[in-house]
């Protein structure tokens, strides 16, 4: 199948947050279960995509392997779930921070979208059609920053998380440092230094943590691409579970 059919089978919605604020996002649900019934609980995995697939559109986030990563045939069979992919408006950044910068402080409160995305995130958790216990972060570039921040938001609500060249502030690692994290950053980065990964990476270490780093000697920013050929990586994503009944 042509990668453009897959986000045909994406349904589009659109969260409004209490204070009014829209939230476009498309939805994928298991084969044969477009109207999002499941017998059992699903896992949720949630997509955050770069700075340029910003819009009202509601389909250019889907874009960069996020409507093949798990709309494919395959994928859908062997990783059932419900999977969102919300669309960040133009003009404003899933975090807002500087993205060339060396580092960053945790904003006292999340941006507009991220704060929207958290209530989609009450909602959908809260409800017999979702697992609270397997809720996964992917995120790239923006997204990548969006990954780390809603994590030291919520460190207890996410199961796993997947950062592509995003950065954090380090002296947040503390919080989650009982999250699964597989982080991924090409050395040659010219638009978000490796050394924001590198940085959060060795302030998870410092604390016990032992989160799972792979560095693309010779990629540039789009790490995305090797990071979505990795063999291991959906398979260790969905075998996380929360800490929600104290075990991971």
């Amino acid at each position: 199948m042509h990668p453009e059919d897959l986000t045909q089978r994406f349904s589009a919605h659109c969260f409004v947050d209490p204070t009014g604020f829209p939230l476009p996002y498309r939805q994928l649900a298991p084969a044969g279960e477009e109207t999002v019934y499941s017998p059992v609980r699903l896992p949720l995995v949630v997509f955050l995509h770069g700075a340029g697939e910003r819009g009202d559109d509601n389909c250019a986030q889907l874009v960069n392997g996020a409507a093949e990563l798990l709309a494919a045939a395959d994928r859908r069979r062997d990783f059932p779930c419900l999977y969102i992919v919300p669309q960040c408006p133009s003009e404003q950044r899933w975090v807002e921070v500087d993205w060339a910068a060396k580092s960053h402080r945790f904003p006292a409160e999340p941006s507009s979208p991220l704060a929207a995305l958290l209530a989609l995130l009450d909602e959908l958790s809260s409800s017999r059609q979702v697992d609270p216990d397997r809720i996964y972060l992917i995120g790239l570039s923006m997204g990548g920053f969006g990954v780390w921040d809603l994590l030291c938001r919520r460190p207890h609500d996410f199961a796993a998380a997947v950062s592509i060249c995003g950065g954090a502030d380090e002296a947040q690692a503390e919080r989650i440092a009982q999250v699964p994290i597989w982080v991924f950053h090409g050395a040659l980065d010219p638009v978000v230094s490796v050394e924001r990964s590198r940085q959060m990476v060795a302030a998870l270490r410092h604390t016990g943590h032992r989160p799972r780093y792979t560095e693309y000697p010779t990629v540039g920013h789009d790490a995305w691409w090797p990071a979505w050929a990795e063999k291991d990586l959906l398979p260790w994503l969905f075998s996380q579970t929360s800490d929600r009944t104290g075990k991971r």
